[in-house]
């Protein structure tokens, strides 16, 4: 992966959003985690906000109360996991760029995808582009990808796996494909903090507090 400054051009125009919502919420029970409420609000409710201005927006997961005109798709078999779930998702879109990301993401905002939108935009050699946490680790499922070489790994992965994709993990999809990467230098808590625990939802409600 290589460091990208955040002194960057103008964000493109145009761009789509998968979300991921169809996690099975092991280390909480089993629960619609994106459901559960952050600072009064479900946590893809906040995510879909983010990402207010992508076209279109695809949830892939259970379709619950949504706003108008986002689309929705479930990956074969349901709880096959990330890959799983953005193959589902890229179906349903051209190609372009996509805004990729979890639904447990409540700290997410518009200026954070701005910020990855607009990497990419500098990064022409970039596949795409993702922030990364304290230790330097990617958050694949907070990232801005190009569609054409994200829908080729895929296709490469399943012909590796006798087309099968559940269980495949993000860090093998994009092993083969040039990531940039971007810190957290915003205002505010850091867009990638994803909700695994009860504990991580407290955390985030004391940061939107």
């Amino acid at each position: 992966m290589t460091g990208l400054e955040s002194s960057i051009p103008p964000a493109p125009p145009r761009y789509a959003a998968v979300v991921l919502a169809g996690g099975a919420a092991r280390r909480m029970g089993g629960a619609d985690k994106p459901a559960l409420p952050v600072g009064g609000r479900p946590m893809l409710d906040r995510v879909l906000a983010a990402v207010a201005d992508a076209d279109p927006r695809i949830v892939v997961g259970p379709a619950g109360d949504l706003p108008a005109g986002t689309l929705t798709t479930r990956e074969q078999p349901s709880g096959g996991g990330p890959v799983a779930a953005l193959a589902a998702g890229l179906t349903l879109l051209p190609t372009g760029v996509v805004a990729l990301l979890a639904a447990d993401l409540p700290l997410l905002t518009p200026d954070a995808v701005r910020r990855l939108r607009t990497a990419l935009v500098r990064a022409a050699e970039a596949d795409g582009v993702v922030y990364v946490d304290e230790d330097g680790r990617g958050q694949f499922l907070c990232g801005v990808w190009r569609v054409a070489p994200l829908r080729a790994a895929l296709t490469r992965l399943a012909a590796g796996r006798d087309g099968v994709l559940t269980g495949t993990s993000m860090r093998a999809l994009v092993a083969e494909l040039t990531v940039g990467t971007v810190g957290w230098r915003g205002t505010g808590p850091p867009p990638w903090f994803d909700c695994d625990t009860e504990d991580d939802v407290r955390r985030a409600e004391e940061w939107i507090r």
